[in-house]
C-alpha cells in the first residue's frame, strides 16, 4: 500500500532527504546508508543493505514500503530512476567529479530504470494495432529528426527484411514531400521524443489528410500524439531541452524492436525461410568463427 507521505512518481532520493529528520532510529540508518552512495545501493541485495545500515532485513523492507515501494526490488528501480539531477548537455545524473566507473554506472542504471518505466507505460492494445497496420502496409516510411534520425535508420534496417518497401528520412523537406505523396495503404512512423517539433506535427497532418496511417512514437499527450492515427506513448526522465538524449533514444530503439518482432511473429513460420535467406547471404562476408 502506498504511503500517504509519498507518491510513486516522486523522486525517492529527494523524499528520503526531506523526511530524514522524521524517521525513527533504524529507518534513519537505512536512509543514511542509501544517501551515502545511492548508486551502490542500487546494486545491493536486501541483506547487503541491511548489513551496511546495521539493521535487520525486515527493517529494510518496512523502510521501502514507507516510501511507496512494494518491496526492496521495486524500491531499487525507483532509486535508479531518481538518480537524475546533474550536469547540462551531458546527462541528468552525471556529476563533474564522477570517475569513469561512476558515470558509466549511472548511465547504465538510469537507462535500465527508464526502460522499466516504459515497459509499464506501453499500451499492448496500441502496439497490436500498430503491428497490424505495419503488416498490411503497401509501403512504410520512418521519419526522425535530430536525435531520432538514427532510430529511423535502425528501423529501416530491420523492416526492409519483411518484403515491404521501406525508407527512412531525416530531412524535413523530404518528409513533407513523401507525406504529400502518400495515400491509403501507406504507413508513416514518426519518431519524436518531445512531440513538439512543429515540422513533424505538420508532416503527420499532411500524411493523415492524404489517407496514410501515421504511427507516432512520442511523448504522452503531446501535440504530435494527438494528430497520429496510433500513438505509442512513452516517456523518459530526461529533459532534452537541456540534456543530451540518452535513455529516450534507447527506449525508442526498443519500441522499434517490439514492432519488428511483432511483425515477424504475425507473419508466421512460413516467413522464417525468407528471413533466414537474408541472414545466410551475409555468411560469405564474415571470417570463420572460433
Amino acid at each position: 500500500m502506498a504511503s500517504k507521505h509519498t507518491h510513486p512518481d516522486d523522486n525517492v532520493l529527494a523524499v528520503i532527504q526531506a523526511r530524514l529528520d522524521t524517521l525513527n532510529k533504524s529507518e534513519r540508518k537505512v536512509a543514511e546508508a542509501i544517501l551515502k552512495d545511492p548508486t551502490a545501493a542500487t546494486r545491493y541485495s536486501i541483506a547487503a543493505l541491511a548489513r551496511a545500515a546495521d539493521v535487520s532485513e525486515p527493517t529494510v523492507n518496512r523502510f521501502c514500503r514507507s516510501f511507496s515501494a512494494t518491496g526492496f526490488p521495486d524500491f531499487k528501480i525507483r532509486l535508479a530512476q531518481s538518480i537524475a539531477t546533474g550536469t547540462p548537455y551531458v546527462g541528468q545524473n552525471i556529476s563533474p567529479d564522477d570517475s569513469v566507473a561512476e558515470f558509466a554506472d549511472k548511465i547504465v542504471l538510469s537507462t535500465i530504470a527508464s526502460l522499466d518505466k516504459a515497459r509499464q507505460a506501453l499500451s499492448p492494445k496500441a502496439l497490436g494495432l500498430a503491428i497490424d497496420h505495419l503488416i498490411q502496409a503497401k509501403q512504410i516510411n520512418f521519419f526522425g529528426m535530430g536525435g531520432s534520425a538514427p532510430v529511423a535508420t535502425d528501423a529501416q534496417h530491420k523492416f526492409f527484411r519483411f518484403n515491404i518497401p521501406v525508407v527512412a528520412y531525416d530531412d524535413a523537406l523530404m518528409q513533407r514531400m513523401v507525406a504529400a505523396g502518400s495515400s491509403t495503404g501507406d504507413v508513416i512512423v514518426v519518431i519524436s521524443y518531445t512531440g513538439r517539433t512543429r515540422e513533424m506535427i505538420e508532416i503527420a497532418q499532411i500524411a493523415r489528410h492524404n489517407g496514410a496511417t501515421v504511427i507516432g512514437i512520442t511523448a504522452p499527450g503531446s501535440a504530435l500524439s494527438k494528430v497520429c492515427t496510433i500513438a505509442l506513448e512513452i516517456s523518459a526522465e530526461e529533459d532534452t531541452e537541456v540534456y543530451m538524449p540518452m535513455s529516450s533514444r534507447i527506449i525508442h530503439l526498443t519500441v522499434i524492436d517490439i514492432l519488428a518482432t511483432g511483425v515477424t511473429l504475425k507473419r508466421g513460420a512460413d516467413f522464417h525461410h525468407h528471413l533466414k535467406k537474408i541472414k545466410d547471404s551475409l555468411k560469405p562476408t564474415r571470417l570463420p568463427g572460433h
